[in-house]
């Protein structure tokens, strides 16, 4: 039995097992399906385009990627790796641009597909851009895949991934987000309620694990472009195209929120390109893997942090811009120097360009010490980050050819 022949068929097997309850609620056995998951991924054989980029050679070549979407859920790495989303769930296609309900959704829409219990796998008929009355609140065990057409989500308030599990979100054009008044929303087929004002973030993560958003473009919202709070942990952002904003993702709600402290986010694969200013993240409390980026732009810094979180810097190529005051690639804020220098932060094989430097302190500072905490993937050297990354954003993906 070939080694994808088993994996296919050790999820029909699985299958009932999983989608049993009533509730459709897979919590109680979703540790066994990702289990499973990482034996047979060890074991399968990636399909590999030789981009070196891990995630893309493991499903992109593939000519019949539209026959075999949910593939896609194999892929992830880091520490959102287990994040399954939709998988083994029906394919859902959204039909309708329109958002005219928060309450009561219509069939065919974006939203409608986002509140079910079942897990679904969402996809797109044909190219839209849906402009949200209210932001749109994701229910567990969902993806929103947006290849084979051009999605946007724009001109109104954006998404919201709240005390969920297994979001995946790839493939969509997020930008020019706007913040959402109080209203009602409805987060499942069985409730709704009152939801205070929005932030106006493209992509908002609040108290949820298992959630990995790749091949994204977003650029230009009213707060963060992506942003994870309020012990949101097991996240992978990867693969993503970010342009023109301020405050581009936040990682951790404030210095005093603790519970942050078990936050592990990994940021791979990304081109922060033009128009950034700072927050390349900013994080607090937890530890973040920032892993072949590409940053060619920023006007104030690229990573900062505060409250003592762990960064781990690693193969990363930093472009400091001409403006002689701005080479530090860190910021460390809100306290006093001889607290921030104790504050784990790492560079190692990072490719640092036009004079651009990283303050290293705590144990990464000494090239002699132990790092903290195991990294969530390998590094590829840093020169290969120009071909990891060139592709990052959403991508032009049409059937019947490799994506």
């Amino acid at each position: 039995m070939s080694n994808l022949f088993f994996f296919f068929f050790l999820f029909s097997l699985l299958t009932p097992l999983v989608f049993s309850s009533p509730l459709h609620d897979p919590d109680l056995v979703v540790e066994e399906v990702h289990r499973k998951i990482n034996e047979t991924r060890r074991k399968l054989s990636y399909l590999s385009c030789g981009t070196g980029n891990p995630i893309d050679d493991c499903w992109r070549c593939d000519p019949n990627w539209e026959k075999n979407r949910q593939r896609l859920a194999d892929c992830a790495i880091g520490f959102g790796k287990d994040a399954i989303g939709g998988r083994n769930g029906r394919i859902y296609e959204v039909t309708d641009a329109g958002d005219d309900d928060p309450v009561t959704p219509k069939p065919g829409t974006l939203r409608y597909g986002v509140i079910q219990d079942e897990p679904l796998w969402i996809i797109f008929k044909r190219d839209m851009v849906i402009q949200l009355k209210k932001e749109l609140v994701m229910n567990s065990y969902k993806t929103i895949d947006g290849r084979g057409a051009s999605v946007h989500i724009a001109g109104g308030p954006c998404i919201t991934v709240h005390d969920a599990t297994n979001i995946i979100i790839h493939g969509l054009n997020i930008h020019d987000c706007k913040p959402g008044g109080s209203g009602y929303i409805r987060n499942s087929p069985h409730h709704y309620g009152m939801w205070t004002p929005s932030d106006g973030d493209g992509i908002a993560i609040f108290g949820s694990k298992h959630v990995w958003v790749d091949h994204c473009s977003l650029s230009n919202c009213h707060d963060g472009l992506i942003d994870a709070i309020h012990g949101s942990t097991a996240i992978t952002i990867s693969n993503n195209f970010f342009t023109h904003h301020d405050k581009v993702m936040l990682l951790g709600h404030s210095d005093s929120f603790t519970q942050d402290k078990d936050m592990q986010v990994t940021i791979a694969f990304n081109h922060f390109g033009e128009g950034l200013v700072q927050r390349m993240p900013r994080c607090r409390h937890g530890y973040f893997h920032v892993v072949n980026n590409d940053y060619t732009h920023w006007e104030m810094y690229a990573i900062g942090g505060s409250a003592s979180p762990t960064i781990n810097s690693q193969g990363n190529r930093f472009l400091a811009p001409n403006d002689g005051s701005k080479k530090e690639v860190t910021k460390h804020e809100d306290a006093p120097e001889n607290e921030w220098r104790n504050w784990n932060w790492r560079s190692k094989g990072d490719l640092l360009l036009n004079g651009a430097f990283f303050r290293q302190t705590g144990a990464g500072a000494s090239s002699s010490s132990t790092y903290a905490r195991a990294s969530s993937l390998s590094a590829r050297p840093s020169t290969f980050v120009n071909a990891i990354t060139k592709t990052a954003g959403s991508l032009n993906c049409r059937k019947g050819s490799p994506c």
